[in-house]
């Protein structure tokens, strides 16, 4: 194996484009690993620790970096592949003059005078600038970028209450406005029920469950993960309640998000009380006991008790949380197969959310449990790559995507991590989830297929079982399919769960005494 690394100049393309084209070369024959980025410091970095890159190159941050690691004689082939990629262009399809696409703002908004949103996603040391701009023209900023600072985070949010908009972000992964799903999101069918999210799967968790319980989402208003810190003081949170709140189409509020410092949380809850509709709160590991108590607000424990009790609320019914369900006789029957010592759990997670609600929920059933979304008393492994006992691990953390794309894009790592837990004697139990959606994976099944055929062919020929337990977060308009999705994965064995809660309750009956 060899590396090879080539330099487009001036070509900039955004963070998603890039993650769904790293994941494509990837796949070609001879390419073992595969990275196209945009020729900043931080992504220079990220390449060097990775081993794609010796030394800096002699690049600018606008210039398109595809590092490939593989056979020689696969290099020009890929290459050829990347530039087809990124020369195709969408036109009107009648063989006319294709307009060139808007490169900067001012050209955007000369065209599409009505706009009121602008979605970025542009290298951290641009993000702030192009977000004042967008914020100054009068748009409301989803800003998808990260690596922006705390105090121009809280400059830009302080600037968007100003002018009376909202700046969804910094790394803001998840929006659902008018409809439209932006970046990654699901397709969900309109409704009452708007929420706000400073949590990018647990925003997509919910609006799914509530799609699939036959209610609908009015908008679902991503933050960006550190709104509800000290710091920013949950400004993103308090505009979308307000939006929320003047809205119309809109009878009840689900907030989503990690414990909030308490002062933001009270702040937050008083905000939302005084929006007079009835709040469906869920700050995952927070103690509702500590938290301001209405007739009005409702504390759920996990995501699907969060959108069972947003639609018990939007249809009049009785409000109450609830604990996860699952089919005590299947968890019987798996446990009953299981090999002496054969006792282990391993999660194998793409999305963030659902690691540290799997951690939350297992902390005091596993002893010695470990996660790299650590949360009390659940320490993080002493190593992340090397796994061993009880442990969860999100796939989409920045120790995994360093010249790598997310594992909701590119499944290639997830399914090194399967093989690995399925030659561990110890492990009785491979947990995961499986997200659909735009921005996700266009087919997840056959990107799993051979590694899960393959891995419970492993455990059996060691005269072992391997259980597999995992959900599908989708809904049946997502493009991918939600029903082949979930019939499909059935075939090969997954014991499927309605949520990531319901999938963790039944894994920790498995394997909970063992």
């Amino acid at each position: 194996m060899s590396l090879h690394l080539a330099i487009l100049r001036n070509q900039y393309r955004d963070s998603v484009a890039l993650m769904q084209l790293s994941a494509a070369l990837a796949k070609l024959e001879g390419i073992r690993q595969a990275s196209a980025v945009m020729a900043t410091p931080a992504n220079l970095a990220l390449l060097e620790r990775a081993g794609l890159v010796s030394g800096a190159p002699e690049a600018a941050p606008n210039d398109l970096l595809i590092a490939l690691e593989g056979d020689e004689a696969a290099f020009d082939s890929a290459l050829d592949t990347a530039r087809q990629a990124l020369e195709a262009k969408g036109g009107d399809g009648d063989g006319g003059p294709q307009r060139l696409p808007a490169n900067s703002l001012t050209m955007a908004l000369e065209r599409q005078g009505d706009s009121n949103l602008a979605l970025i996603s542009v290298p951290g040391q641009y993000a702030t600038a192009e977000a004042e701009k967008a914020l100054r023209a009068g748009l409301n900023v989803m800003l998808f970028s990260d690596n922006v600072s705390g105090e121009d985070e809280r400059r830009l949010k302080e600037l968007a209450t100003s002018l009376g908009r909202i700046v969804m972000g910094p790394d803001c992964g998840t929006a659902i406005i008018h409809g439209v799903p932006l970046a990654f999101a699901n397709v969900c069918r309109p409704g009452r029920i708007g929420c706000v999210g400073a949590s990018g799967t647990g925003l997509q968790q919910v609006t799914v469950l509530i799609d699939r319980l036959g209610e609908g989402v009015s908008q679902a208003i991503g933050t960006g993960g550190h709104d509800l810190a000290e710091a920013i003081g949950g400004l993103s949170m308090l505009a979308g309640i307000r939006a929320l709140g003047e809205d119309d189409a809109t009878r009840v509020i689900v907030l989503v998000s990690k414990p909030p410092a308490e002062a933001v949380a009270r702040k937050v809850l008083d905000a939302a009380l005084a929006t007079g509709k009835p709040v469906i709160v869920n700050f995952l590991g927070a103690d509702p006991a500590r938290l301001p108590q209405h007739p009005h607000l409702h504390y759920a424990s996990t995501l699907q008790s969060a959108a069972q009790m947003a639609v018990a609320c939007a249809r009049g019914d009785a409000v109450a949380d609830s604990a996860s369900a699952f089919d005590a006789g299947v968890a019987r029957a798996a446990r009953s197969l299981l090999a002496p010592r054969q006792c282990m759990l391993r999660g194998l997670y793409s999305g963030g959310t659902f690691c540290y609600e799997a951690t939350l929920m297992l902390g005091g059933a596993l002893p010695g449990l470990r996660s790299n979304t650590p949360a009390k008393g659940v320490p993080a492994p002493d190593d992340v790559w090397q796994a061993s006992g009880h442990c969860l691990i999100d796939l989409g953390d920045d120790e995994f995507t360093r010249g790598r794309p997310h594992p909701m894009i590119d499944h290639r790592l997830r399914n090194e991590r399967f093989l690995a837990a399925a030659g561990d004697a110890s492990v009785a139990v491979i947990l995961f989830d499986i997200v659909l959606g735009y921005g996700a994976h266009e087919d997840p099944l056959s990107a799993m297929r051979d590694t899960l055929l393959e891995a419970r062919a492993m455990a059996r020929e060691a005269g072992r079982p391997l259980h597999l337990v995992a959900t599908v977060c989708g809904t049946d308009a997502d493009p991918q399919g939600y029903a082949r999705q979930c019939a499909g994965f059935a075939e090969l064995g997954v014991m499927l769960a309605a949520s990531n809660a319901e999938a963790v309750a039944l894994a920790r009956a498995i394997v909970a005494d063992l």
